[in-house]
């Protein structure tokens, strides 16, 4: 087994309306220090070892995972994950 952890995060120059609502609220409790929020996600995937493993990842990122058009991904495959 291998554990895939994948980042999906905002191209550079798309609007990120969660993210200007959380820095709205951080700055509203007192963090006026903080002048840009982006919100991305992190996915993990179990998966079974695979020869293919790297190619299936660009594929369930492309497809499904992040929005290439707007979204850039990036992921880390782990060797040896036990369940």
């Amino acid at each position: 087994m291998k554990l895939v952890k994948v980042h999906v995060t905002l191209k550079e120059g798309v609007l990120d309306p969660q993210g200007k609502a959380v820095q709205g609220s951080l700055n509203t409790l007192g963090y006026n220090s903080i002048k840009e929020v982006r919100v991305g996600k992190y996915l993990e995937l179990t998966v079974e070892d695979d020869a293919n493993i790297e190619q299936q990842i660009e594929e369930m990122c492309n497809k499904l995972l992040a929005n290439p058009v707007i979204e850039n991904y990036e992921y880390t495959v782990e060797e040896g994950v036990t369940q």
